[in-house]
């Protein structure tokens, strides 16, 4: 099956044609008269997480390369040199906040929020999101996008400040920076909520080496369009960093999307009950931070195992 999406962002044409059961290859080519760039991304054929004719092995994760690879450290993997993060659900565990504030919202108007829909917002800036959630969840003429934010933004202002970090999130970008690896955070989180988050955790958020916000004048569009991501990597020391040398945690479809766009890989730590047909896009599907193991993508391994 062969499809084909095109995202624009900036002066940039993103198309990305995908085929199955063919292994990864990256196509640029570029237009003198129209300086667009355009990538052709053949996505894998990977396992998904829970799948009766491909149960995970090992248990915490999906074979991350394709059928016939067994780790991403086989000799056509990408050499990784560079980390970025994303933060909501990912590194704080902020989704449920979201989710909570939302479910109350809906309540007034005797509607319930849909996981599906969760599911769609989740990585998305925050304006692309409220209006994604009054349109389908029916409240056109009774909440505007705008007022949504306002009192979703009310109520998490109290909220944010008591967040707590996700499993192995401390471990894992402890390890990185002990071992020389530039690491940093790409968020669709604008610096207001962003310094609300990481009141608790400033010294982790130290480590990095530097955070892009979604209100960062250089992103120009949300996630799954890559432009977070193609502004983290030319913020590295010496960067612009070549995408293929670059893994991407990332929690949210939309987040894994906007990587596999800008050219990088991803691994994906999805919340349990996000559906497995979100899983396929991603270079590796784990259940958690914990079950990373960076000798796999060719990374400084652990010392001990996760306590």
């Amino acid at each position: 099956m062969f499809t084909q999406q095109r995202i624009y962002s900036g002066n940039q044409i993103v198309t990305i044609s995908s085929t199955h059961n063919s292994t990864s290859a990256i196509h640029r080519e570029s237009s003198t008269s129209t300086n667009n760039i355009k990538y052709n991304i053949d996505k894998k054929l990977f396992l998904r997480l829970s799948s009766p004719k491909n149960p995970r092995s090992p248990a915490h994760c999906v074979t991350p390369m394709a059928a016939n690879k067994c780790s991403p450290a086989a000799a056509d993997a990408p050499s990784i040199t560079h980390v970025v993060f994303d933060m909501d659900g990912l590194l704080l565990d902020t989704e449920k906040l979201y989710g909570e504030v939302q479910e109350n919202i809906l309540a007034r108007y005797n509607k319930t929020f849909e996981w599906s829909l969760k599911a769609k917002m989740m990585g998305m800036k925050a304006i692309e999101a409220a209006r994604l959630f009054v349109e389908e969840t029916g409240l056109n003429g009774l909440l505007s996008p705008e007022e949504f934010l306002v009192e979703r933004e009310d109520m998490l202002r109290t909220m944010f400040p008591a967040c707590e970090l996700m499993p192995g999130a401390s471990r894992l970008i402890q390890h990185l920076h002990a071992n020389g690896i530039p690491i940093c955070v790409a968020t669709s989180s604008h610096t207001r909520h962003f310094q609300l988050k990481t009141q608790k955790h400033g010294e982790l958020f130290s480590l990095m080496h530097h955070i892009v916000r979604g209100d960062d004048p250089e992103v120009k569009q949300g996630k799954p369009s890559p432009d977070v991501f193609l502004v983290a990597a030319e913020r590295f020391e010496g960067g612009p960093v070549d995408p293929k040398k670059i893994l991407v945690f990332e929690d949210a479809p939309a987040g894994v999307q906007a990587a596999k766009n800008a050219g990088m890989s991803a691994i994906m730590v999805p919340d349990p009950r996000l559906d497995n047909s979100y899983h396929e896009t991603a270079d590796q599907v784990i259940s958690s931070l914990l079950a990373f193991n960076p000798s796999e993508w060719g990374l400084p391994p652990f010392d001990k195992p996760p306590t």
